[in-house]
Order: structure tokens, then sequence, then C-alpha cells
């Protein structure tokens, strides 16, 4: 599913100002330009009638708020998004039920399922008649990177050539707190789990999540299982659930949404966003998505990802973007850069 440019802006003035009648949009607008009002007006029946937009009352009293497609299609910029004060952010703070239901099953437009597809061929063929010595070694590689920067991005300080040699000779580095070894030898036995038990993992349960959550976070003094409790996020104005009850419908529809999607890809997508959006778990929840949108590539024979290439901010500027106004986009194309990446450089059976 696209949006065209017009359509974005009036879906960028709407999510940043909350329901509007034609004429404030047309005010808003035309600082970027003319455009008449009745354009305006044309567009935001289309908008409606797209699903993207929401229509309350009628004739001169008409008003126009973002549907939960509106938001999850909406281009925000990510950077200046959150260079607002946390405060001062126009974003929601309280979990959106009608989210998970929303999600169409068209979330990459036919040129990037092209790309996508693509990669994934290309990937499968380098796959193909490995002898056994090389794909221990890519195997190694993988885990090592994933490793690292899975951990990295939760603001472990080992290098790459630390991981390496604590992975591959288990060997910690002088220095830091024996946590961040550990943290970085979970990520290892938690991949060698997903890829052991492929089959497992077409789509996401309770049963397996938790499975996933206790490997990454085995003797780092987090609580297993579901979170009875309320917890924050650094810098974000999102509240996530505090009811385990809710939490665990919540699971039970992410599981749902990511099992009538018709792309690995897009299970996988919905998996890391959705993983952090819930936030089942008192502490490793971004871990879990990580490796639990690794998990269901390779159930579906797709390359998974290591994520060595993205940058670290942006990808928590991406995933605030998404807890606070749902938008997918901005992760969306770090998940399209790094699966071209991966299918790449890497090639795990």
């Amino acid at each position: 599913m696209t949006i065209s440019k017009k359509h974005n802006k009036i879906l960028a003035v709407i999510i940043a100002k909350g329901a509007m009648r034609s004429s404030a949009v047309h005010a808003e607008i035309t600082k970027e330009g003319n455009i008449s009002l009745v354009t305006i007006k044309r567009t935001l029946s289309e908008m409606v009638n797209n699903g993207f937009l929401i229509a309350n009352g009628s004739g001169r009293a008409t008003s126009y708020n973002i549907s939960a497609v509106g938001r999850i299609f909406a281009e925000i910029d990510a950077h200046i998004y959150c260079s607002i004060e946390p405060d001062k952010r126009y974003g929601l703070k309280r979990y959106n039920f009608d989210l998970f239901s929303a999600f169409p099953s068209d979330l990459f437009a036919d040129d990037e399922l092209k790309i996508l597809d693509d990669a994934t061929v290309a990937y499968k063929q380098r796959i193909k008649n490995l002898p056994p010595t090389i794909q221990r070694k890519e195997l190694e590689r993988l885990i090592v990177e994933l490793s690292w920067k899975s951990s990295k991005i939760e603001g472990n300080t080992y290098t790459l050539l630390d991981t390496e040699k604590l992975i591959l000779e288990n060997k910690e580095a002088l220095g830091h707190d024996k946590k961040e070894a550990k943290m970085i030898l979970n990520h290892k036995d938690a991949f060698n789990f997903i890829h052991k038990h492929k089959t497992d993992f077409k789509t996401v349960t309770k049963k397996n999540l938790e499975e996933l959550h206790a490997l990454l976070v085995k003797d780092l003094s987090v609580n297993l299982g579901l979170r009875k409790k309320p917890v924050g996020i650094i810098g974000s104005i999102y509240q996530p659930l505090d009811n385990i009850y809710q939490i665990t419908e919540a699971i039970e529809n992410l599981g749902k949404t990511i099992s009538r999607m018709p792309t690995p890809y897009a299970k996988a997508l919905i998996a890391l966003l959705g993983i952090g959006y819930i936030q089942p778990f008192e502490d490793g929840n971004k871990r879990t998505s990580r490796l639990m949108a690794d998990a269901l590539l390779l159930a579906h024979n797709c390359s998974p990802l290591s994520y060595r290439s993205v940058e670290e901010n942006e990808y928590r500027e991406a995933m605030l973007l998404f807890y606070e106004l749902n938008s997918i986009m901005s992760f969306k194309k770090i998940f399209i850069a790094q699966y071209i990446f991966a299918a790449k450089n890497y090639a795990v059976k």
C-alpha cells in the first residue's frame, strides 16, 4: 500500500493536530503552496474511502481524524519527531487497541516486495550445496555479528572483536561488566535455539515468545514470564499496557496478525515492532523482538538479519516513532536495508 505526497501531507497535519475540519486542513496545507478548498475536500473524501481517515459529523460540521491504518502508513521524519522533548510530543501515550487488527496484508509496496524477493532468490542460490565446514563458519559469523550489534543497541560496550573472542574462544574482555558477556552469550544460545527449532516459529505464540525471552535474559536478574507490573520506556511518552491479562490478549492478537500476513517479511517486521510495542516482559523486549523476527524468517526459508550495518540511534528513533505515532514507515526502511544486507552477506541454512 502506498500513499501519495498530497495524502501524506494531510496525514502529517492531522496526526499532529488531531481532528480537524476541512477548512482547518486547508489553512495548514496552503502554508506550503496554493491548493483550493474544493481539492482539499475531495482529497479528504478519498482518504476516508481508502481508510486512512475517519469522518465524524456531516456537512460543514464534518471533522476528520486519522485512522489506525492512516497512522501505520504516515510518513513522519523520525529524527525530527524524536528531537522534540518527550513531554512536548504529540504522540499517543497509551496502547492503541485497534492497531494490530488494522494492519493490512500489503505492508510492502510492489517494488519493495520485488527487491526483497530478489534478495531472497539470490540468498537461496548462495546457500545451495554449501560444504559443512563453510556452513559452520557462516553460522558462526552471523551469530557473532548479530550478538554484537543487538547487544550494542541495548548499550553493551563490547567491540565486534571482543564479541568474536568471547563467542569463539570463550575469552571475556577485560574491564567490562560480566553481565555484558552474558548478554552476548545469551544471544548465541538463543540464535542456535531458533536455528535448530525452525518449525516452532511459523508465528508468534505466548509459548515460543517466553522460551526465547528466557534464553536471552538467562542469569541477568530478569524475572521470567509476562510482567505483572507497569514499565516505562526511557525517553518516550508512551506507556505500555500494565495488566497481565491485557498483555496476554495483546500477544494473542499479535500472533493472529502475524499469521494472516502473506509474506515472511511482513511477519518479521510486525514481530519486530509489535513485541517492542507490547513490552510483554520486564526487560529484554527488543532483544526478544529481534531474535523472534529472525526465527520467523528462518522458519520461512529467508535470510536472518544481523543488524550489523544499522545505526543505533536511527533504530531507536524509528522504534519510538512506532510506539508514539504507530507509523511503520521509518522502521520499514531499516528492515528492507538490513534484509538486503543480510541476504548478500550471509549464507546460513
